[in-house]
Protein backbone atom coordinates (compact mmCIF):
# COMPACT_ATOMS: atom_id res chain seq x y z
CA UNK A 1 0.00 0.00 0.00
CA UNK A 2 1.94 2.72 -1.07
CA UNK A 3 1.72 6.74 -0.54
CA UNK A 4 1.00 7.21 -4.31
CA UNK A 5 -2.14 4.37 -4.63
CA UNK A 6 -3.37 6.77 -1.63
CA UNK A 7 -3.16 9.66 -3.54
CA UNK A 8 -4.97 8.17 -6.66
CA UNK A 9 -7.47 6.75 -4.60
CA UNK A 10 -8.22 10.46 -3.16
CA UNK A 11 -7.99 11.93 -6.62
CA UNK A 12 -10.65 9.50 -7.91
CA UNK A 13 -12.80 10.41 -5.19
CA UNK A 14 -12.00 13.75 -5.73
CA UNK A 15 -12.80 13.57 -9.89
CA UNK A 16 -16.04 11.31 -9.00
CA UNK A 17 -17.29 14.37 -6.19
CA UNK A 18 -16.25 17.24 -8.94
CA UNK A 19 -18.36 15.62 -11.86
CA UNK A 20 -21.18 14.65 -9.81
CA UNK A 21 -22.92 17.87 -9.32
CA UNK A 22 -22.88 19.22 -13.11
CA UNK A 23 -23.82 16.15 -14.74
CA UNK A 24 -26.57 15.78 -11.96
CA UNK A 25 -28.14 19.20 -13.44
CA UNK A 26 -27.23 18.19 -16.73
CA UNK A 27 -29.12 14.95 -16.68
CA UNK A 28 -31.71 17.06 -15.11
CA UNK A 29 -32.54 18.50 -18.50
CA UNK A 30 -31.86 15.73 -20.54
CA UNK A 31 -34.56 13.43 -18.88
CA UNK A 32 -37.53 16.71 -18.73
CA UNK A 33 -38.87 15.93 -22.20
CA UNK A 34 -39.16 20.06 -22.38
CA UNK A 35 -35.65 20.56 -21.12
CA UNK A 36 -32.89 22.95 -22.90
CA UNK A 37 -28.90 21.93 -23.21
CA UNK A 38 -26.48 23.99 -24.71
CA UNK A 39 -26.57 21.19 -27.34
CA UNK A 40 -30.33 22.10 -28.31
CA UNK A 41 -29.52 23.83 -31.82
CA UNK A 42 -27.83 20.66 -33.41
CA UNK A 43 -29.56 17.94 -31.42
CA UNK A 44 -33.19 19.75 -31.72
CA UNK A 45 -33.78 19.14 -35.23
CA UNK A 46 -32.65 15.09 -35.26
CA UNK A 47 -34.84 14.67 -32.03
CA UNK A 48 -37.69 16.16 -33.67
CA UNK A 49 -37.19 14.17 -36.65
CA UNK A 50 -36.88 11.11 -34.90
CA UNK A 51 -40.29 11.21 -33.00
CA UNK A 52 -41.92 12.51 -37.09
CA UNK A 53 -39.97 9.35 -38.59
CA UNK A 54 -41.37 7.03 -35.36
CA UNK A 55 -44.62 9.00 -34.70
CA UNK A 56 -44.26 9.88 -31.42
CA UNK A 57 -45.98 13.04 -29.44
CA UNK A 58 -43.33 13.79 -27.22
CA UNK A 59 -46.55 15.53 -25.15
CA UNK A 60 -48.12 12.63 -24.68
CA UNK A 61 -47.19 10.34 -21.62
CA UNK A 62 -47.81 7.32 -20.03
CA UNK A 63 -48.92 4.91 -17.47
CA UNK A 64 -46.45 2.80 -15.67
CA UNK A 65 -47.98 -0.26 -17.68
CA UNK A 66 -47.97 1.28 -21.11
CA UNK A 67 -44.05 2.24 -20.04
CA UNK A 68 -43.63 -1.10 -19.14
CA UNK A 69 -44.95 -3.00 -22.24
CA UNK A 70 -42.87 -0.34 -24.76
CA UNK A 71 -39.91 -1.06 -22.46
CA UNK A 72 -40.39 -4.86 -23.23
CA UNK A 73 -41.70 -5.01 -26.82
CA UNK A 74 -38.32 -2.54 -27.60
CA UNK A 75 -36.14 -5.25 -26.09
CA UNK A 76 -37.73 -7.87 -27.33
CA UNK A 77 -37.18 -6.87 -30.91
CA UNK A 78 -34.06 -5.58 -30.53
CA UNK A 79 -33.08 -8.80 -29.50
CA UNK A 80 -34.46 -10.37 -32.25
CA UNK A 81 -32.23 -7.82 -34.39
CA UNK A 82 -29.70 -8.78 -32.78
CA UNK A 83 -29.59 -12.60 -32.85
CA UNK A 84 -30.72 -12.38 -36.78
CA UNK A 85 -27.31 -10.76 -37.36
CA UNK A 86 -25.46 -13.24 -34.91
CA UNK A 87 -26.51 -16.01 -36.73
CA UNK A 88 -26.44 -14.51 -40.47
CA UNK A 89 -22.77 -13.32 -39.53
CA UNK A 90 -21.38 -15.13 -42.34
CA UNK A 91 -23.06 -13.33 -45.37
CA UNK A 92 -22.88 -9.30 -43.98
CA UNK A 93 -20.51 -6.96 -44.50
CA UNK A 94 -17.34 -6.15 -42.58
CA UNK A 95 -16.14 -9.54 -41.84
CA UNK A 96 -12.46 -9.53 -43.39
CA UNK A 97 -11.93 -12.43 -41.34
CA UNK A 98 -14.67 -14.72 -42.99
CA UNK A 99 -16.33 -16.14 -39.23
CA UNK A 100 -19.24 -18.32 -39.60
CA UNK A 101 -22.69 -17.41 -37.87
CA UNK A 102 -23.07 -18.21 -33.96
CA UNK A 103 -24.49 -21.36 -32.63
CA UNK A 104 -28.01 -20.78 -31.98
CA UNK A 105 -27.60 -21.39 -28.07
CA UNK A 106 -24.68 -18.79 -28.22
CA UNK A 107 -26.45 -16.43 -29.99
CA UNK A 108 -29.34 -16.40 -27.89
CA UNK A 109 -26.98 -15.80 -24.88
CA UNK A 110 -25.02 -12.96 -26.72
CA UNK A 111 -28.46 -11.12 -27.63
CA UNK A 112 -30.16 -11.28 -24.79
CA UNK A 113 -26.64 -10.50 -22.81
CA UNK A 114 -26.61 -7.19 -24.59
CA UNK A 115 -30.41 -6.36 -24.79
CA UNK A 116 -29.98 -6.58 -20.99
CA UNK A 117 -27.06 -4.43 -20.39
CA UNK A 118 -25.23 -7.69 -19.22
CA UNK A 119 -22.70 -8.06 -22.07
CA UNK A 120 -21.90 -11.18 -20.61
CA UNK A 121 -19.36 -13.06 -23.08
CA UNK A 122 -19.37 -17.06 -23.54
CA UNK A 123 -17.08 -16.36 -26.42
CA UNK A 124 -13.40 -14.56 -27.26
CA UNK A 125 -14.60 -11.16 -29.50
CA UNK A 126 -11.93 -11.05 -31.29
CA UNK A 127 -11.90 -14.85 -32.44
CA UNK A 128 -15.86 -14.68 -33.02
CA UNK A 129 -17.15 -11.12 -33.81
CA UNK A 130 -17.42 -9.74 -37.58
CA UNK A 131 -16.48 -6.02 -37.44
CA UNK A 132 -20.11 -5.99 -38.23
CA UNK A 133 -21.67 -7.30 -35.52
CA UNK A 134 -19.47 -5.81 -32.80
CA UNK A 135 -20.28 -2.30 -34.30
CA UNK A 136 -24.52 -3.00 -35.46
CA UNK A 137 -25.29 -5.72 -33.18
CA UNK A 138 -23.80 -5.19 -29.76
CA UNK A 139 -22.84 -1.42 -30.24
CA UNK A 140 -26.37 -0.43 -30.78
CA UNK A 141 -27.34 -2.45 -27.63
CA UNK A 142 -24.64 -0.28 -25.76
CA UNK A 143 -26.07 2.42 -26.33
CA UNK A 144 -29.75 1.82 -26.29
CA UNK A 145 -29.84 -0.69 -23.03
CA UNK A 146 -27.76 1.67 -21.25
CA UNK A 147 -30.33 4.70 -22.03
CA UNK A 148 -33.19 2.54 -21.10
CA UNK A 149 -31.45 1.66 -17.78
CA UNK A 150 -31.28 5.36 -17.36
CA UNK A 151 -35.27 5.98 -18.67
CA UNK A 152 -36.24 3.55 -16.14
CA UNK A 153 -34.38 5.19 -13.46
CA UNK A 154 -36.03 8.65 -14.50
CA UNK A 155 -39.13 6.98 -14.33
CA UNK A 156 -38.92 6.05 -11.03
CA UNK A 157 -37.73 9.17 -9.50
CA UNK A 158 -40.93 11.12 -11.10
CA UNK A 159 -43.37 8.70 -9.80
CA UNK A 160 -41.32 9.96 -6.27
CA UNK A 161 -41.68 13.25 -7.13
CA UNK A 162 -45.19 13.53 -8.31
CA UNK A 163 -48.60 13.30 -7.10
CA UNK A 164 -51.92 12.39 -7.87
CA UNK A 165 -50.52 11.39 -11.33
CA UNK A 166 -51.29 8.95 -13.49
CA UNK A 167 -48.28 9.19 -15.74
CA UNK A 168 -44.84 8.81 -15.57
CA UNK A 169 -43.42 10.08 -18.56
CA UNK A 170 -42.99 8.63 -22.29
CA UNK A 171 -40.55 6.03 -22.56
CA UNK A 172 -39.69 6.80 -26.06
CA UNK A 173 -38.92 10.52 -25.69
CA UNK A 174 -36.48 9.01 -22.51
CA UNK A 175 -34.07 6.81 -24.73
CA UNK A 176 -34.20 9.24 -27.70
CA UNK A 177 -33.17 11.88 -25.67
CA UNK A 178 -30.73 10.46 -23.56
CA UNK A 179 -29.32 8.60 -26.60
CA UNK A 180 -29.08 12.38 -28.16
CA UNK A 181 -28.02 14.39 -25.13
CA UNK A 182 -26.03 12.28 -22.80
CA UNK A 183 -24.68 9.32 -24.39
CA UNK A 184 -23.52 10.14 -28.08
CA UNK A 185 -22.08 13.55 -27.12
CA UNK A 186 -19.59 12.12 -24.40
CA UNK A 187 -19.14 9.11 -26.31
CA UNK A 188 -17.49 11.07 -29.14
CA UNK A 189 -15.49 12.84 -27.37
CA UNK A 190 -14.36 10.01 -24.95
CA UNK A 191 -13.25 7.80 -28.18
CA UNK A 192 -11.45 10.55 -29.46
CA UNK A 193 -9.55 10.75 -25.41
CA UNK A 194 -9.08 6.85 -26.18
CA UNK A 195 -7.52 7.09 -29.93
CA UNK A 196 -4.79 9.61 -28.48
CA UNK A 197 -4.04 7.28 -25.67
CA UNK A 198 -3.16 4.93 -28.36
CA UNK A 199 -6.77 3.05 -28.82
CA UNK A 200 -7.09 1.70 -32.12
CA UNK A 201 -9.81 2.65 -34.47
CA UNK A 202 -9.60 1.37 -37.79
CA UNK A 203 -11.31 -1.36 -40.19
CA UNK A 204 -8.77 -3.60 -41.01
CA UNK A 205 -8.34 -6.69 -41.39
CA UNK A 206 -5.74 -8.66 -38.56
CA UNK A 207 -2.58 -8.42 -39.00
CA UNK A 208 -0.26 -11.35 -38.85
CA UNK A 209 3.18 -10.57 -37.82
CA UNK A 210 6.55 -13.11 -38.18
CA UNK A 211 7.72 -13.18 -33.86
CA UNK A 212 11.18 -12.79 -33.45
CA UNK A 213 11.99 -15.85 -31.36
CA UNK A 214 9.36 -19.04 -32.38
CA UNK A 215 7.89 -20.85 -29.36
CA UNK A 216 7.53 -24.43 -28.87
CA UNK A 217 4.27 -25.26 -27.47
CA UNK A 218 2.26 -28.61 -26.06
CA UNK A 219 -1.16 -29.15 -28.03
CA UNK A 220 -3.90 -31.61 -27.91
CA UNK A 221 -4.18 -33.20 -31.24
CA UNK A 222 -7.76 -32.39 -32.80
CA UNK A 223 -10.25 -34.76 -35.40
CA UNK A 224 -11.40 -33.88 -38.35
CA UNK A 225 -14.30 -32.26 -36.81
CA UNK A 226 -12.28 -30.18 -34.51
CA UNK A 227 -12.50 -31.99 -31.00
CA UNK A 228 -9.62 -33.07 -29.18
CA UNK A 229 -8.27 -36.47 -29.60
CA UNK A 230 -7.94 -38.69 -26.47
CA UNK A 231 -6.53 -42.53 -25.71
CA UNK A 232 -7.69 -45.51 -24.40
CA UNK A 233 -7.19 -44.10 -20.79
CA UNK A 234 -9.17 -40.78 -21.73
CA UNK A 235 -6.48 -39.04 -21.65
CA UNK A 236 -5.97 -36.08 -24.33
CA UNK A 237 -3.50 -36.66 -27.14
CA UNK A 238 -0.52 -33.82 -27.37
CA UNK A 239 1.78 -32.76 -29.87
CA UNK A 240 4.70 -30.09 -30.04
CA UNK A 241 3.49 -26.91 -32.02
CA UNK A 242 5.98 -24.19 -33.06
CA UNK A 243 4.29 -20.72 -32.69
CA UNK A 244 6.53 -18.46 -35.52
CA UNK A 245 3.46 -15.75 -36.00
CA UNK A 246 1.47 -13.53 -34.15
CA UNK A 247 -2.18 -12.32 -35.16
CA UNK A 248 -2.71 -8.50 -33.83
CA UNK A 249 -6.30 -7.77 -33.67
CA UNK A 250 -7.53 -4.77 -35.66
CA UNK A 251 -10.59 -3.19 -35.89
CA UNK A 252 -13.18 -0.21 -34.79
CA UNK A 253 -12.12 -0.78 -30.78
CA UNK A 254 -11.95 2.99 -29.36
CA UNK A 255 -15.64 4.12 -30.47
CA UNK A 256 -17.01 0.63 -28.34
CA UNK A 257 -14.59 1.26 -25.57
CA UNK A 258 -16.51 4.57 -24.91
CA UNK A 259 -19.74 3.44 -24.74
CA UNK A 260 -18.98 0.09 -22.96
CA UNK A 261 -17.51 2.14 -20.12
CA UNK A 262 -19.92 5.08 -19.81
CA UNK A 263 -22.55 2.84 -20.42
CA UNK A 264 -21.79 0.18 -17.46
CA UNK A 265 -21.83 -2.15 -21.08
CA UNK A 266 -18.64 -3.84 -20.13
CA UNK A 267 -18.55 -6.23 -23.19
CA UNK A 268 -15.04 -6.15 -24.88
CA UNK A 269 -13.93 -5.96 -27.85
CA UNK A 270 -11.50 -8.28 -27.32
CA UNK A 271 -11.55 -11.65 -24.91
CA UNK A 272 -8.71 -9.94 -22.50
CA UNK A 273 -11.00 -6.66 -21.93
CA UNK A 274 -9.49 -3.62 -20.40
CA UNK A 275 -6.44 -5.99 -19.82
CA UNK A 276 -5.56 -5.23 -23.54
CA UNK A 277 -3.63 -2.73 -24.46
CA UNK A 278 -5.44 -1.81 -27.53
CA UNK A 279 -8.66 -1.40 -25.11
CA UNK A 280 -6.34 -0.12 -22.39
CA UNK A 281 -3.49 1.43 -23.28
CA UNK A 282 -2.18 3.49 -20.60
CA UNK A 283 -2.73 4.55 -17.01
CA UNK A 284 -4.54 7.60 -17.36
CA UNK A 285 -7.45 5.75 -20.18
CA UNK A 286 -7.34 3.19 -17.11
CA UNK A 287 -8.22 6.01 -14.55
CA UNK A 288 -10.75 6.89 -16.84
CA UNK A 289 -12.24 4.31 -17.77
CA UNK A 290 -12.89 3.25 -13.93
CA UNK A 291 -13.91 7.55 -13.80
CA UNK A 292 -16.58 6.92 -16.27
CA UNK A 293 -18.05 3.83 -14.78
CA UNK A 294 -19.44 5.71 -11.99
CA UNK A 295 -19.81 8.60 -13.58
CA UNK A 296 -23.62 8.93 -14.46
CA UNK A 297 -24.53 6.61 -11.25
CA UNK A 298 -23.01 9.06 -9.20
CA UNK A 299 -24.75 11.67 -11.08
CA UNK A 300 -28.00 10.19 -10.88
CA UNK A 301 -28.65 10.77 -6.93
CA UNK A 302 -28.00 14.43 -7.64
CA UNK A 303 -30.86 13.97 -10.17
CA UNK A 304 -32.60 12.47 -7.19
CA UNK A 305 -32.56 15.10 -4.95
CA UNK A 306 -33.10 18.10 -7.62
CA UNK A 307 -36.15 16.20 -8.84
CA UNK A 308 -37.93 15.81 -5.37
CA UNK A 309 -36.99 19.30 -4.25
CA UNK A 310 -34.83 17.76 -2.03
CA UNK A 311 -30.96 17.90 -2.49
CA UNK A 312 -29.84 16.49 1.25
CA UNK A 313 -31.56 12.94 0.32
CA UNK A 314 -29.66 12.63 -2.38
CA UNK A 315 -26.82 13.57 -1.18
CA UNK A 316 -26.94 11.23 1.55
CA UNK A 317 -28.25 8.32 -0.98
CA UNK A 318 -24.79 9.32 -2.21
CA UNK A 319 -23.32 9.06 0.65
CA UNK A 320 -24.51 5.54 1.72
CA UNK A 321 -22.85 4.41 -1.54
CA UNK A 322 -19.33 6.03 -0.85
CA UNK A 323 -19.55 4.26 2.29
CA UNK A 324 -19.91 0.86 1.20
CA UNK A 325 -17.61 1.39 -2.01
CA UNK A 326 -15.05 2.45 0.49
CA UNK A 327 -15.52 -1.05 2.36
CA UNK A 328 -15.14 -2.59 -0.64
CA UNK A 329 -12.23 -1.21 -2.20
CA UNK A 330 -10.12 -1.22 1.25
CA UNK A 331 -10.94 -5.06 2.00
CA UNK A 332 -10.00 -6.37 -1.95
CA UNK A 333 -7.18 -3.96 -1.79
CA UNK A 334 -5.82 -5.91 1.56
CA UNK A 335 -6.66 -9.33 0.54
CA UNK A 336 -4.79 -9.14 -2.49
CA UNK A 337 -2.03 -6.87 -1.07
CA UNK A 338 -1.66 -9.64 1.40
CA UNK A 339 -0.97 -12.46 -1.27
CA UNK A 340 -1.24 -16.00 -0.63
CA UNK A 341 0.38 -17.43 1.93
CA UNK A 342 0.64 -20.83 -0.18
CA UNK A 343 2.55 -19.14 -2.64
CA UNK A 344 5.10 -16.76 -0.10
CA UNK A 345 6.23 -20.63 1.06
CA UNK A 346 7.01 -21.14 -2.64
CA UNK A 347 9.43 -18.48 -2.46
CA UNK A 348 7.48 -15.47 -3.89
CA UNK A 349 7.54 -12.32 -1.90
CA UNK A 350 5.07 -11.39 0.64
CA UNK A 351 5.75 -7.52 -0.39
CA UNK A 352 4.72 -8.69 -3.79
CA UNK A 353 1.06 -9.71 -2.83
CA UNK A 354 -0.93 -11.44 -5.40
CA UNK A 355 -0.47 -10.73 -9.15
CA UNK A 356 -1.56 -14.09 -10.36
CA UNK A 357 -4.13 -13.07 -13.39
CA UNK A 358 -3.24 -9.14 -13.01
CA UNK A 359 -1.70 -6.79 -15.70
CA UNK A 360 2.15 -5.54 -14.66
CA UNK A 361 1.21 -1.88 -16.07
CA UNK A 362 -1.76 -1.82 -13.31
CA UNK A 363 -0.65 -3.58 -10.01
CA UNK A 364 -2.11 -4.79 -7.50
CA UNK A 365 -3.87 -1.17 -6.55
CA UNK A 366 -5.09 -0.48 -9.94
CA UNK A 367 -6.90 -4.19 -10.48
CA UNK A 368 -8.31 -4.12 -6.55
CA UNK A 369 -9.77 -0.74 -7.23
CA UNK A 370 -11.26 -1.71 -11.08
CA UNK A 371 -12.50 -4.53 -9.39
CA UNK A 372 -14.46 -3.06 -7.03
CA UNK A 373 -16.09 -0.28 -9.32
CA UNK A 374 -16.74 -2.43 -12.23
CA UNK A 375 -18.95 -4.88 -9.81
CA UNK A 376 -20.65 -1.96 -8.12
CA UNK A 377 -21.68 -0.82 -11.11
CA UNK A 378 -23.16 -3.42 -13.39
CA UNK A 379 -20.23 -2.90 -15.88
CA UNK A 380 -18.31 -6.24 -16.10
CA UNK A 381 -15.60 -4.74 -17.72
CA UNK A 382 -11.84 -6.25 -16.25
CA UNK A 383 -8.35 -5.08 -16.34
CA UNK A 384 -7.23 -8.49 -14.37
CA UNK A 385 -9.01 -11.83 -13.87
CA UNK A 386 -11.17 -12.35 -10.82
CA UNK A 387 -10.58 -16.14 -10.93
CA UNK A 388 -7.00 -15.61 -9.87
CA UNK A 389 -8.13 -13.05 -7.14
CA UNK A 390 -7.23 -14.39 -3.43
CA UNK A 391 -10.61 -15.93 -1.77
CA UNK A 392 -11.49 -12.53 0.23
CA UNK A 393 -10.36 -10.77 -3.00
CA UNK A 394 -12.68 -12.11 -4.89
CA UNK A 395 -15.71 -12.61 -2.48
CA UNK A 396 -15.82 -8.10 -2.94
CA UNK A 397 -16.61 -8.44 -6.14
CA UNK A 398 -19.45 -11.13 -5.97
CA UNK A 399 -21.00 -9.82 -3.19
CA UNK A 400 -21.00 -5.72 -4.78
CA UNK A 401 -23.65 -7.68 -7.78
CA UNK A 402 -25.57 -9.44 -5.02
CA UNK A 403 -26.62 -6.32 -3.57
CA UNK A 404 -28.12 -5.35 -6.37
CA UNK A 405 -25.25 -2.91 -7.36
CA UNK A 406 -26.75 -0.89 -5.59
CA UNK A 407 -23.15 1.17 -4.83
CA UNK A 408 -23.44 3.80 -7.53
CA UNK A 409 -24.19 0.87 -10.08
CA UNK A 410 -25.13 0.86 -13.38
CA UNK A 411 -26.60 3.56 -15.27
CA UNK A 412 -29.57 3.85 -14.08
CA UNK A 413 -30.15 0.49 -12.90
CA UNK A 414 -27.53 1.57 -9.70
CA UNK A 415 -30.44 4.17 -8.46
CA UNK A 416 -33.61 2.35 -8.71
CA UNK A 417 -31.94 -0.87 -7.01
CA UNK A 418 -30.73 1.56 -4.28
CA UNK A 419 -34.36 2.99 -4.38
CA UNK A 420 -35.32 -0.85 -3.48
CA UNK A 421 -33.24 -0.52 -0.05
CA UNK A 422 -34.50 3.02 0.11
CA UNK A 423 -38.04 2.07 0.61
CA UNK A 424 -37.37 -1.07 2.50
CA UNK A 425 -35.38 1.21 5.19
CA UNK A 426 -38.48 3.65 6.01
CA UNK A 427 -40.84 0.55 6.12
CA UNK A 428 -38.22 -0.87 8.71
CA UNK A 429 -37.73 2.46 10.42
CA UNK A 430 -42.20 2.94 10.85
CA UNK A 431 -42.47 -0.55 12.31
CA UNK A 432 -39.80 0.52 14.48
CA UNK A 433 -41.55 3.64 15.78
CA UNK A 434 -45.49 1.93 15.06
CA UNK A 435 -46.44 4.45 12.56
CA UNK A 436 -47.32 4.27 8.58
CA UNK A 437 -43.69 4.39 6.73
CA UNK A 438 -43.62 7.76 4.86
CA UNK A 439 -40.95 8.90 2.03
CA UNK A 440 -40.89 12.27 0.73
CA UNK A 441 -44.44 12.79 1.88
CA UNK A 442 -45.74 9.47 0.81
CA UNK A 443 -47.17 7.08 2.73
CA UNK A 444 -45.54 3.62 2.01
CA UNK A 445 -48.49 0.94 1.79
CA UNK A 446 -48.48 -2.91 1.55
CA UNK A 447 -48.81 -2.72 -2.45
CA UNK A 448 -45.32 -0.67 -2.51
CA UNK A 449 -43.58 -3.46 -0.35
CA UNK A 450 -44.59 -5.96 -1.70
CA UNK A 451 -43.76 -4.77 -5.17
CA UNK A 452 -40.18 -3.59 -3.63
CA UNK A 453 -39.53 -7.31 -2.27
CA UNK A 454 -40.54 -8.46 -5.46
CA UNK A 455 -38.18 -7.33 -7.35
CA UNK A 456 -35.33 -8.04 -4.44
CA UNK A 457 -36.78 -11.56 -4.24
CA UNK A 458 -36.60 -12.12 -7.95
CA UNK A 459 -32.73 -11.69 -7.99
CA UNK A 460 -32.33 -13.90 -5.13
CA UNK A 461 -34.29 -16.82 -6.43
CA UNK A 462 -32.62 -16.88 -9.88
CA UNK A 463 -29.02 -16.82 -8.38
CA UNK A 464 -29.72 -19.28 -5.97
CA UNK A 465 -31.92 -21.43 -8.19
CA UNK A 466 -29.58 -21.73 -11.19
CA UNK A 467 -26.74 -22.26 -8.89
CA UNK A 468 -28.30 -24.84 -7.03
CA UNK A 469 -29.02 -26.37 -10.14
CA UNK A 470 -25.76 -26.35 -11.90
CA UNK A 471 -24.18 -27.92 -8.79
CA UNK A 472 -26.31 -31.12 -9.34
CA UNK A 473 -26.05 -31.40 -13.47
CA UNK A 474 -23.63 -33.14 -15.03
CA UNK A 475 -23.67 -29.82 -17.52
CA UNK A 476 -23.09 -27.53 -14.57
CA UNK A 477 -19.82 -29.61 -13.45
CA UNK A 478 -18.60 -30.12 -16.55
CA UNK A 479 -18.16 -26.56 -17.35
CA UNK A 480 -15.78 -26.27 -14.41
CA UNK A 481 -12.14 -25.18 -14.31
CA UNK A 482 -11.55 -25.99 -10.53
CA UNK A 483 -12.91 -28.19 -7.92
CA UNK A 484 -14.07 -27.62 -4.00
CA UNK A 485 -15.27 -24.54 -2.91
CA UNK A 486 -13.59 -22.36 -6.06
CA UNK A 487 -15.67 -24.54 -8.30
CA UNK A 488 -18.37 -23.67 -6.43
CA UNK A 489 -17.45 -19.79 -6.28
CA UNK A 490 -17.07 -19.89 -10.25
CA UNK A 491 -20.63 -21.23 -10.80
CA UNK A 492 -21.88 -18.56 -8.17
CA UNK A 493 -20.46 -15.90 -9.77
CA UNK A 494 -21.60 -16.89 -12.99
CA UNK A 495 -25.07 -16.52 -12.09
CA UNK A 496 -24.49 -13.73 -9.72
CA UNK A 497 -23.09 -11.83 -12.25
CA UNK A 498 -26.00 -12.61 -15.42
CA UNK A 499 -28.75 -11.75 -12.78
CA UNK A 500 -27.42 -8.51 -11.64
CA UNK A 501 -26.47 -7.53 -15.64
CA UNK A 502 -22.68 -7.33 -14.53
CA UNK A 503 -21.04 -9.61 -17.30
CA UNK A 504 -17.62 -10.43 -15.82
CA UNK A 505 -17.13 -13.76 -15.03
CA UNK A 506 -14.81 -16.34 -12.70
CA UNK A 507 -13.28 -16.88 -16.08
CA UNK A 508 -12.22 -20.55 -15.30
CA UNK A 509 -15.51 -21.54 -16.01
CA UNK A 510 -16.33 -22.44 -19.50
CA UNK A 511 -19.49 -21.15 -20.37
CA UNK A 512 -19.91 -21.85 -23.86
CA UNK A 513 -22.21 -24.60 -23.84
CA UNK A 514 -25.61 -25.36 -24.53
CA UNK A 515 -27.24 -25.12 -21.00
CA UNK A 516 -25.02 -22.69 -19.58
CA UNK A 517 -25.34 -20.59 -22.82
CA UNK A 518 -29.36 -20.90 -22.34
CA UNK A 519 -29.27 -20.85 -18.47
CA UNK A 520 -27.48 -18.08 -18.36
CA UNK A 521 -29.60 -16.29 -21.01
CA UNK A 522 -33.13 -16.43 -18.66
CA UNK A 523 -30.62 -15.66 -16.21
CA UNK A 524 -29.91 -12.20 -17.59
CA UNK A 525 -33.50 -11.83 -18.71
CA UNK A 526 -35.44 -12.41 -15.23
CA UNK A 527 -32.64 -10.10 -13.71
CA UNK A 528 -33.17 -7.07 -16.01
CA UNK A 529 -36.96 -6.94 -16.62
CA UNK A 530 -38.46 -9.29 -13.53
CA UNK A 531 -37.00 -6.20 -11.49
CA UNK A 532 -37.82 -3.64 -13.53
CA UNK A 533 -41.34 -4.49 -14.00
CA UNK A 534 -41.83 -3.98 -10.38
CA UNK A 535 -40.45 -1.08 -10.10
CA UNK A 536 -41.95 0.76 -12.29
CA UNK A 537 -45.33 -0.47 -10.61
CA UNK A 538 -43.80 0.67 -7.58
CA UNK A 539 -43.24 4.41 -9.99
CA UNK A 540 -46.86 4.47 -10.81
CA UNK A 541 -48.22 3.72 -7.53
CA UNK A 542 -46.28 6.53 -5.98
CA UNK A 543 -47.07 9.08 -8.73
CA UNK A 544 -50.83 8.69 -7.79
CA UNK A 545 -50.59 9.26 -3.95
CA UNK A 546 -51.05 12.35 -2.44
CA UNK A 547 -48.49 14.13 -0.55
CA UNK A 548 -48.96 14.13 3.73
CA UNK A 549 -47.38 17.00 5.39
CA UNK A 550 -44.23 15.91 7.63
CA UNK A 551 -45.41 15.47 11.13
CA UNK A 552 -43.07 15.37 14.48
CA UNK A 553 -43.47 11.45 14.16
CA UNK A 554 -42.13 11.60 9.87
CA UNK A 555 -38.28 9.56 9.82
CA UNK A 556 -36.19 12.14 7.67
CA UNK A 557 -34.87 10.81 4.43
CA UNK A 558 -31.16 12.19 4.77
CA UNK A 559 -28.40 12.68 7.56
CA UNK A 560 -26.03 10.57 9.62
CA UNK A 561 -29.06 8.22 11.01
CA UNK A 562 -30.69 7.47 7.52
CA UNK A 563 -27.65 6.80 6.15
CA UNK A 564 -26.80 4.37 8.60
CA UNK A 565 -30.19 2.75 8.58
CA UNK A 566 -29.93 2.34 4.70
CA UNK A 567 -26.00 1.03 4.34
CA UNK A 568 -27.16 -1.55 7.47
CA UNK A 569 -30.57 -2.62 5.33
CA UNK A 570 -28.50 -2.84 2.25
CA UNK A 571 -26.02 -5.44 3.82
CA UNK A 572 -28.67 -7.17 6.48
CA UNK A 573 -30.69 -8.03 3.19
CA UNK A 574 -27.64 -8.87 1.30
CA UNK A 575 -26.07 -11.06 4.25
CA UNK A 576 -29.15 -13.03 4.89
CA UNK A 577 -29.96 -13.98 1.52
CA UNK A 578 -26.61 -15.17 0.19
CA UNK A 579 -24.09 -15.47 3.74
CA UNK A 580 -25.13 -19.68 3.06
CA UNK A 581 -23.87 -19.31 -0.43
CA UNK A 582 -20.41 -17.57 0.16
CA UNK A 583 -19.83 -19.36 3.21
CA UNK A 584 -19.39 -22.27 0.81
CA UNK A 585 -17.93 -20.39 -1.41
CA UNK A 586 -15.05 -17.89 -0.97
CA UNK A 587 -15.22 -18.00 2.60
CA UNK A 588 -14.24 -21.44 3.22
CA UNK A 589 -11.75 -21.31 0.87
CA UNK A 590 -10.07 -18.70 2.30
CA UNK A 591 -9.71 -20.40 5.69
CA UNK A 592 -8.67 -23.32 3.48
CA UNK A 593 -5.93 -21.46 2.18
CA UNK A 594 -4.79 -20.75 5.00
CA UNK A 595 -4.10 -24.28 6.32
CA UNK A 596 -2.42 -24.53 2.67
CA UNK A 597 -4.83 -26.40 0.31
CA UNK A 598 -5.42 -25.05 -3.12
CA UNK A 599 -8.17 -25.82 -5.59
Amino acid sequence: MNPHHWLELALYIGALVLITKPLGLYLNQALNAKGRTFLDPVLRPLEKLTYAVLRIDPAEEQGWKQYAFALLIFGGVSCLFTYAILRLQYYLPLNPEKFTGLAPHLAFNTAVSFVTNTNWQSYGGESTMSLFSQMVALVFHNFLSAAAGIAVAGALVRGIARHTSQTIGNFWVDITRITYYVLLPICIIYALFLVSQGCIQNFSANTTATVIEPQTVSVQVTDANGKGVVDSKGNPVMTNQVISTQTIVQGPVASQMAIKMLGTNGGGFMNANAAHPFENPTPLSDFIQMLSILAIGSALTYHLGRETKNQKHGWSVWTAMFIMFLAGIFLCWWAESSGNPIHQQLGVAASDGNMEGKEVRFGIFESSLFATVTTDASCGAVNSMHDSFTPLGGLVPMFNIMTGEVIFGGVGAGLYGMLIFVVIAVFIAGLMVGRTPEYLGKKIEPYDVKVTLLAFVILAFIILGFTAWACVSKWGLAGLNNQGPHGFSEMLYAYTSGAGNNGSAFAGLNANTPWYDTTLGFDMLLGRFGMIVPLLALAGSLARKKIVPASVGTFPVSGTTFVLLLVGTVLLVGALTFLPALALGPIVEHFLMLKGNLF
